[in-house]
């Protein structure tokens, strides 16, 4: 009898999984078949599974930008740049909020939890950014966001799930924090950081408020930002001189926002495999160890 309630919970519990997977997987893939069917096909309905009438007509539109260009090299070096010196530097903080012997550790501690549930407004952000020369700058994206609070927590609760003793070890040999940090911290966290970097990549490749509010160049303009523009613009850019005749009968909005969509999901998506593997882990340890 346990046995057939195990295969029944077994069985119960696969499908639900698949079905959960299927809702959260096809509003992805619905964008993606919208995205290469004929536009004016599209607006009849009835796409569900395939293209009906297979065009590249909307991605043409869309690279034919030159400010998609732009996007992504910005959101690539904000991404790479911005993801490393965080963790980099929030990795180093949580080290030494980790360590039992740092003065005045519980104040400190207490001061950052209280930047992490209450903020100065967004007033008062912009002039601190503007006096420290930053607004108009591409450093804005990255200077601001080198430490998390909530990504410190979860290194230092894996950073005091260490050993002492291997600390201790290195300190004999006359290694200093420093070197202990970069040579046996950051090596033994590879899971912890995985994860970290995973957020932040993310974050970064996602984000678009920053860019909107800090910056009006359009040379700073990152992919996201472009992605919101090119959605409210659909409408004007479809029926714009710029476009070949031929080209307009095959496009609508609504494709040409779909193709806009995947240009800016797919390189990110193309990433999270290669960390799948340390994220769950990284996830677990860093908070129930904590």
């Amino acid at each position: 009898m346990a046995t057939k309630r195990f295969d029944l919970f077994t069985i119960c519990n696969y499908a639900f999984l698949a079905i959960f997977c299927l809702i959260t997987i096809y509003p992805v893939y619905f964008v993606l078949i919208g995205s290469f069917n004929d536009g004016n096909d599209y607006m009849r309905g009835g796409i569900f599974l395939f293209p009906r009438e297979f065009s590249l007509a909307n991605y043409q539109v869309v690279i034919q930008d030159e400010r998609l260009y732009t996007g992504f090299k910005i959101s690539i070096l904000r991404t790479v740049i911005g993801t490393i010196t965080s963790v980099f530097f929030t990795a180093m903080v949580s080290y030494a909020m980790s360590r039992k012997n740092l003065i005045a550790r519980g104040p400190y501690y207490w001061i950052h939890l209280v930047t992490l549930f209450f903020g100065g407004g967004l007033i008062p952000y912009f002039l601190v950014l503007k006096n420290l020369h930053l607004v108009n700058s591409f450093w804005v994206f990255v200077i601001p966001t080198m430490f998390s609070v909530f990504n410190m927590i979860i290194f230092s609760s894996f950073f005091r799930e260490i050993p002492e003793e291997i600390h201790e070890s290195a300190t004999v040999d006359g290694a200093g924090d420093f070197r202990i940090f970069i040579s046996l911290f950051i090596p033994l966290s590879a899971p912890v950081l995985a994860t970290v970097a995973l957020w932040n990549a993310v974050g970064h490749w996602n984000s678009f408020f920053d860019a909107m509010i800090f910056t009006t160049k359009g040379d700073l303009m990152p992919l996201q930002l472009f992605l919101m523009k090119m959605i409210r613009e659909a409408d004007v850019i479809s029926n714009s001189q710029y476009v070949p005749p031929q080209v307009q009968k095959k496009i609508s909005v609504q494709t040409i926002r779909m193709a806009a969509i995947m240009i800016s999901t797919v390189p990110i998506l193309l990433v999270y495999p290669f960390l799948q593997r340390f994220f769950v882990t990284g996830f677990m340890v860093g908070s129930l160890k904590g």
